[in-house]
């Protein structure tokens, strides 16, 4: 066969689409001899002189040349990574574009050699190379909670990738709700699609937001993510849960990050469901997240540098806007998270913040270090060695 001929020459181009275990499953670049040279121009190798990438502290030999496999291959490898990433401490990441070497067309296997530069990274979830964040929620079963919405989409700003706002299940309220909701969302400084997965309504229009873009699909459980993917990728059929009657909340079905290739081209990644997401950001960084506290700012400034925004003068913030409420509570969480943070890397602190009951958080005092352990065997035979030396 003319691929097994070539399994042991030449380097692939691919991006990996999930990570099991220390597998990693790699989508091929398929297509014509053009293709294989624009992944030159990516790799950032220019004829026969060795560069390096700094970031990833790793150099692309010069030879063999990338090259496009023969059309009867698979476009999935199952792969490993290269000892030598390992010992560099290089990660692989689910959107991470990689060159595979040494391919095993008959078996499907690989090994990934280098991993290209990224363009942008996320820690939850981790993912590479993500140009925008698809958040979805519903406007009735689970109904819409503004508060937990509002929580979302400070985590999506927070990254600094675009948020394209959809709400699934449009077809449970009437259109004068669907316009209340529309205005009430652009006084946040958000446009909002409408859509029914169950009606197919709108995807149509989803479709083109989505093309040729690698896109993190995020929202509270129960409001349809894996029915959206399952309508916008009928291959990819995933499990899909019911809504609690008695929480009105979703079930979490998706347990892992993977990446799935859409019919008019991009990627969409589905992500494990979460109900509350963190506010990881610092108490100055926060107001930052908020359009319209955004347009605000870039109007005038407060009169304090470290204004927060809270009841200093001169803020030029702090008013009659909706989600002010929403910021103040946001960043008591945050102003308490860099607290924490602060008496961690102080070893002389003497109090720690405890969390309690439904949230709640406290500060007590910390225990002398070692003070309260109990004492191994070892150590009281010696001590009682010790005593029967003293004796003698």
């Amino acid at each position: 066969m003319k691929g097994e001929a070539l399994s042991t020459t030449g380097q692939l181009l691919g991006t990996v689409l999930a990570v099991q275990a220390n597998f990693y499953r790699v989508q091929l670049d398929l297509g014509d001899k053009e293709t294989g040279r624009q992944g030159d121009k990516e790799t950032g190798r220019q004829g026969d002189k060795e560069t390096r990438d700094e970031k990833n502290n790793c150099s692309f030999p010069p030879s063999p040349p990338l090259f496009v496999p023969p059309s009867p291959c698979p476009p999935l490898l199952l792969c490993t990574r290269r000892t030598r990433l390992k010992k560099i401490g290089q990660q692989v990441m689910v959107g991470d574009r990689v060159i595979v070497e040494e391919p095993d067309w008959s078996g499907g296997r690989g090994a990934i050699a280098f991993v290209l530069p990224r363009d942008s990274e996320l820690d939850r979830p981790a993912i590479a190379n993500v140009n925008q964040i698809l958040l979805v929620f519903a406007v009735a079963d689970p109904p819409l909670e503004p508060y937990q919405l509002s929580r979302f989409l400070i985590k999506a700003e927070s990254t600094g990738l675009d948020v394209v706002l959809c709400l699934n299940k449009g077809d449970l309220v009437s259109t004068q709700v669907q316009s209340e909701i529309s205005d009430r969302l652009l006084g946040w400084g958000y446009q909002t699609l409408f859509m029914s997965v169950n009606n197919n309504i709108n995807i149509d229009k989803l479709y083109y937001k989505l093309q040729d873009k690698i896109t993190v699909l995020a929202g509270p459980s129960g409001v349809g993510k894996s029915s959206l993917i399952n309508a916008l990728i009928p291959d990819a059929q995933l499990r899909v849960g019911e809504v609690s009657g008695k929480l009105s909340r979703g079930r979490h079905t998706t347990r892992h990050v993977e990446l799935f290739e859409l019919p008019l081209g991009g990627l969409l990644a589905d992500t494990p469901g979460f109900n509350q997401p963190d506010i990881d950001c610092t108490p100055e960084e926060l107001i930052r997240y908020f359009p319209e506290a955004r347009q605000k700012l870039a109007v005038d400034s407060c009169r304090f540098s470290n204004c927060l925004h809270r009841d200093e003068p001169g803020c030029v913030v702090r008013g009659n806007w909706e989600r002010y409420e929403h910021y103040l509570e946001f960043l008591e969480q945050a102003i308490a998270r860099q607290t924490q943070i602060n008496q961690q890397a102080d070893p002389e602190s003497t109090q720690k913040l405890k969390t309690k009951g439904k949230g709640q958080t406290q500060y007590e005092p910390k225990l002398e270090s070692k003070k309260y352990r109990q004492k191994s065997r070892r150590t009281q035979l010696q001590e009682l060695q010790e005593l029967y030396k003293d004796d003698e």
